[in-house]
């Protein structure tokens, strides 16, 4: 067989290939510095459903555990909600992490963790998670995570100050 005939033969295999391929974790890890100590900060945030207070797309939430796990109910602003999962908690560390279990993000497998960590006088707060793109390419799943966290980050600082 030529080469130039193997070559386009090969091509199209891979790309068939590559689109059986399993999707790949994809991550996020932003951060914030806030002029605030830990503890006041982990009172802003460390509640469950006290995101509810202080992330701007938040409009309600409604704490309910499921088999000991304490989940919540996020109602967005303009519409939507979203059902997370809080997965593991450590107020000595002052983090905890969760899982989404429905809602409208184009994500899937989502994990994140919320953490307050001394510096200096104050405190930085880092927001980092893993998902995988759900029906839609991986920049746009990355950006709408990357959006939820900025915004997320910059109301903390707000509200700490």
């Amino acid at each position: 067989m030529s080469r130039p005939l193997l070559r386009r033969l090969a091509l199209p295999g891979l790309v068939l290939l590559a689109g059986t391929a399993p999707s790949l974790a994809l991550d996020v890890a932003k951060s914030v510095d806030v002029a605030a100590p830990p503890a006041k900060v982990w009172a802003t945030i460390g509640d469950f459903c006290g995101i509810g207070q202080w992330h701007p797309v938040v409009e309600t939430c409604v704490l309910s555990k499921d088999g000991g796990k304490s989940l919540r109910t996020l109602g967005l602003k303009g519409g939507g909600t979203l059902v997370e999962s809080q997965t593991a908690r450590d107020d000595t560390a002052m983090d905890y992490t969760y899982a989404i279990v429905s809602g409208p993000l184009p994500v899937s497998d989502y994990s994140s963790t919320l953490a307050v960590a001394p510096k200096g006088s104050g405190s930085t707060v880092s927001w980092k998670g893993t998902f995988k793109a759900k029906g839609v390419p991986d920049a746009v799943a990355t950006d709408a995570i990357t959006g939820i966290y900025e915004s997320g980050l910059k109301a903390i600082a707000d509200k700490s100050k």
